[in-house]
């Protein structure tokens, strides 16, 4: 009966990490998506820096 019991609480704890990890995402859903932008920007400009600077050579 005590391993019904432990199996039951450690499913209830999960359930609720579960339940409080989606409710944090839906929350805070813009600001995730915000940091994403930066994020991929960031290593778009990086990737893309070297082209950047030999087109500025050929300015003249």
């Amino acid at each position: 009966m005590s391993k019904l019991i432990s199996g039951l609480a450690k499913l209830f704890v999960l359930l609720a990490v579960l339940g409080a990890l989606v409710y944090a995402a839906v929350l805070y859903w813009d600001k995730i998506m915000e940091l994403l932008c930066k994020v991929k920007s960031a290593l778009s400009e990086k990737r893309f820096c070297c082209c950047d600077e030999e087109s500025e050579d050929y300015a003249d």
